[in-house]
């Protein structure tokens, strides 16, 4: 299926500056969001007990805050729907100080007389186990970056693997900071969310990357912006199918998947939007304002063709007795 013939290259690079401005006010919007609002840890990281109760009808919240008062373990509890109004979770930062004590059971006695109901999920996190989990997560997202960073060294050049880094930040950052403004709860599953972008982002880049490097090697040409716009356009059938299929799914689990998936969908949302609009606008431009120069990679390619084939002769005529 093609969606856009290649009789006409798109100047994309002309539209760098423009893009790069508009990157960088959402990183800073991002930043200033991650400052002032902060991130709003679930339980995985910040620790305390969740506890998921479905009435048989509506669910009375204001007769439930009530009830939960006349126990001192729920002080402090928030109550709020949880995906429809029959359904609600009970949040407190603290939990159980007896291992013998069930929290789920506390919830039914205090809940009594408030209507027909089943306690449907219970969650405690310890807050050293949460502590020790947003560690881990963090660390996850460094060398996952590090890994990142040296794979595409090696496979490209060294201005490719930070133009795709400086991307994978731009990505992350704008997807952190859209969490911070809605206020999506920041858990194992947003993390799990946070690699696998990590990953399309870059699986996206690799793609531009790849089509980048061989219009340099076969191209005529000593154009960078030339050779990127026509590159880029090449790909823009694969992106655009990739993309669009992609968020089709994304966006049917984040309507119809439940609440406990959103925050899941949500951060891929944000994240395949922003991921494939950083491989255009954000990896390619990086390239030519590192320096790139087509000649001096035309030189390099050369250089080590010409080793190669000196290395080939020689073993030939070892192999014949000939030195």
């Amino acid at each position: 299926m093609e969606f856009f013939k290649y009789t006409k290259t798109f100047n994309f690079m002309g539209k760098s500056k423009l893009a790069m401005a508009f990157s960088i006010f959402l990183l800073l919007a991002s930043y200033a969001l991650l400052a002032v609002k902060g991130l709003n840890y679930g339980v995985d990281f910040a620790g305390g007990t969740v506890i998921q109760v479905k009435y048989e009808g509506i669910a009375p919240i204001d007769a439930m805050r009530e009830k939960l008062k006349s126990n001192a373990i729920f002080d402090g509890a928030s109550i709020s729907e949880f995906g429809s109004v029959d359904e609600v979770v009970v949040r407190m930062k603290t939990t159980t100080a007896s291992v013998t004590t069930d929290i789920g059971d506390l919830t039914r006695e205090a809940l009594q007389g408030s209507g027909d109901f089943e306690i449907r999920r219970v969650d405690i996190v310890g807050p050293t186990v949460g502590a020790e989990l947003k560690e881990k997560g963090i660390m996850s997202l460094i060398l996952a970056t590090i890994g990142i960073l040296i794979y595409v060294a090696f496979r490209f050049e060294w201005r490719f693997a930070v133009a795709s880094i400086v991307a994978l930040i731009h990505d992350v950052s704008i997807a952190l900071g859209a969490l911070a403004l809605f206020q999506i709860d920041v858990n194992l599953d947003v993390l799990a969310a946070l690699l696998t972008l990590l990953g399309y982002s870059l699986n996206d880049t690799i793609i531009v990357f790849d089509r980048i490097r061989e219009g340099i090697t076969t191209s005529k040409n000593s154009d960078l912006e030339s050779i990127i716009n026509e590159s880029v356009t090449r790909t823009l059938a694969r992106t655009t199918l990739t993309s669009l299929t992609t968020f089709f799914v994304i966006f049917t689990l984040f309507m119809f998947g439940g609440e406990i998936i959103h925050p899941f969908a949500f951060t891929l949302l944000v994240g395949v939007i922003v991921g494939t609009y950083s491989s255009v606008f954000v990896a390619s431009p990086i390239l030519m304002w590192f320096g790139f120069n087509v000649k001096n990679y035309h030189a390099k390619l050369a250089h080590k063709a010409k080793q190669e084939a000196e290395k080939e002769r020689m073993r030939k005529q070892f192999e014949s007795g000939v030195m």
